[in-house]
């Protein structure tokens, strides 16, 4: 869960840490829902300075990652997480995300950016995982006709964002999700008929 503070003058809650987004559009958006500092990479080519800055930013604040849950946007997470160690992922499931066919941090409402910077998650390397890869394959997230459904649905439930098997198992340990946890979103997609 991300610290904040209630801003009584707009309503809006006050994110401690500085926020990395893509471009001036995503940052127009988080501060539509959040008083927030960002970090905008400038898309995927993240150039040394930017990279500077956002080590700079989580020794001194903390940062969460918040890119667009698209291809370029997985990218941009992965090289920042690499080069900044520590830093907590905030994840918008695709539907909330797009509109008129375009994905990206821009177009999600208010509400749903907040929901996703309150499921905020923060990584956990070299922890032991508690989910297996058999694990995996009995609830249908791998070597199933309908995993990749199963995949999606299971990361928006636990807000982990939607990934392959492999990113799957890795995100589950590195996110440090119980079997407790992974247990009930598996039975919600359940009940949903997934």
């Amino acid at each position: 869960m991300v610290e904040t503070s209630k801003n009584r003058k707009e309503d809006r809650s006050m994110i401690k840490e500085v926020i990395v987004v893509e471009g001036r559009d995503d940052t127009v958006a988080i501060k539509r829902a959040v008083e927030a500092d960002t970090i905008e990479t400038g898309g995927s080519a993240i150039g040394e300075a930017v990279l500077k800055k956002i080590a700079l930013a989580q020794e001194r604040r903390g940062v969460i990652i918040f890119t667009d849950p698209d291809h370029a946007g997985e990218r941009i997470r992965k090289i920042v997480a690499a080069r900044v160690p520590g830093c907590k992922h905030a994840f918008l499931p695709e539907v909330e995300a797009t509109k008129k066919g375009d994905i990206g941090v821009e177009n999600a409402s208010p509400e749903a950016i907040r929901t996703a910077l309150s499921r905020v998650r923060s990584e956990a390397p070299g922890v032991e995982a508690a989910i297996t890869w058999e694990d995996l394959i009995n609830a249908g997230l791998i070597v199933h006709p309908q995993a990749a459904a199963r995949r999606k649905a299971l990361g928006e439930l636990l807000g982990i964002g939607y990934c392959n098997g492999k990113q799957l198992y890795k995100r589950l340990t590195v996110f440090r999700i119980s079997r407790e946890e992974f247990a009930a979103a598996l039975a919600e997609l359940e009940s949903k008929g997934v």
